[in-house]
This record gives structure tokens, C-alpha cells and sequence, in this order.
């Protein structure tokens, strides 16, 4: 199923992107599903509150994810999932990513380097969460 960003939200998870280099930096992707679309309305910021490793980990608090859910559902859209940062590394789900993540979720990974964001791709977690499938992103 297609991930719909305009640019202006890719634009806010780039600034937040360089914002936070060399650390991964985090957040929701909020919208709704839409003709077999997924098609995200606003990004909310999160922060990374991974206690260690911070430039290869990132951690949304729980009661974040319940606060953003809340927040969406008032608005009359759901959490469609979570982006996040990759500081010099590919822009792929890591070992850690796939433990940690739960499917049915987008989850886009912006590679950032020192100057920029060098590549965003979106993936989904098998239902089996043997590893993952690419979204395509369409503007």
C-alpha cells in the first residue's frame, strides 16, 4: 500500500533530520487510509528518549505513542506510523528496528548525513515479523 507525504511534511522530518544529527531523531506519521492509500496528514516530533547509543537507537516513550494516538483520534485520523533516522547509516530497517516494531505500522527511515538527507524509504513489518516489505512513497 502507497505512503502518501507531501512535501512540505517531508520537508519537517528533513529539518528535524539535520536538526538532530548525529543522533536519531523520531516521530509519528499521522493521517489516514484512504482508497488503499495511506496518506499521512501531519508528522508530529517526538522525542528520543533511548537512554544510550543515541546516534545508533531511538525510543518513543509508550505513553507518547498514547498521547499521539489520542491527538490523532480527536482529529479523526490514526497513526499511521513512525519515522525515524539513520545518522551515516542506510536507510533500511536494522536488527533492532524489526524487534521493536510492530506490523500493520509505515515505518520511514531517513538516511542523514553531516550536510543532508542523502535517501527516505518507508517499509512495513511481515505479519510473521520475519523481516520487511518496501512501501512505495509517492508525493
Amino acid at each position: 500500500m502507497p505512503l502518501k507525504i507531501g512535501a512540505g511534511d517531508v520537508g519537517h522530518i528533513h529539518d528535524h533530520a539535520r536538526e538532530g544529527y548525529p543522533e536519531e531523531v523520531a516521530g509519528a506519521l499521522i493521517g489516514m487510509n484512504v482508497d488503499g492509500m495511506k496518506i499521512v496528514v501531519d508528522v508530529w516530533r517526538a522525542e528520543n528518549t533511548h537512554e544510550e547509543e543515541r546516534s545508533r537507537r531511538f525510543l518513543i516513550e509508550p505513553l507518547k505513542i498514547k498521547e499521539f494516538e489520542e491527538r490523532a483520534e480527536e482529529r479523526d485520523m490514526d497513526v499511521l506510523g513512525f519515522y525515524h533516522t539513520h545518522p551515516d547509516h542506510p536507510a533500511e530497517p536494522s536488527e533492532y528496528d524489526r524487534e521493536h516494531a510492530w506490523p500493520g505500522y509505515s515505518y520511514v527511515i531517513a538516511s542523514v548525513g553531516s550536510d543532508n538527507v542523502e535517501d527516505m524509504r518507508s517499509w512495513t513489518l511481515k505479519s510473521d515479523r520475519s523481516g520487511y516489505d518496501e512501501e512505495p512513497i509517492v508525493g
